[in-house]
């Protein structure tokens, strides 16, 4: 499956942006999703994920309140949106997916993921 996403660019500390992940040459159905980010200087963390059902979800600390996940199986897309952004929230953004058999799996962790789309940039300014 190819993943892209989009959505990305420059905002205010207070700010909101949401990030699309657009997928293609598969069952957008099968996989799990999940959201990762990396700031300049610092290694990839997680973000966000949302299995494969939509019925779960989670989050990263950082993000908990503020940030929420979503799916559209029809439109073969996985959403993040981000509300109270902060400066530390600056980093490239991406997606990524993995096919789990049950509908309830999910992950946060980066080796379980399989396929990896190129990140938007997202620059939250003070």
């Amino acid at each position: 499956v190819q993943l892209q996403a989009s959505g990305g660019g420059l905002v205010q500390a207070g700010g909101s942006l949401r990030l699309s992940c657009a997928a293609s040459g598969g069952t957008f159905s099968r996989y799990a999703m999940g959201w990762f980010r990396q700031a300049p200087g610092k290694e990839r963390e997680f973000v966000a994920a949302i299995s494969r059902s939509g019925g779960i979800l989670l989050y990263a600390d950082s993000v908990q309140g503020r940030f929420t996940i979503s799916r559209d199986n029809a439109k073969i897309a996985v959403y993040l949106q981000m509300n109270s952004l902060k400066p530390e929230d600056t980093a490239v953004y991406c997606c990524a997916a993995v096919a789990f058999s049950s509908s309830y799996s999910t992950s946060k962790l980066e080796k379980d993921y399989d396929y990896w789309g190129q990140g938007t940039q997202v620059t939250v300014s003070s």
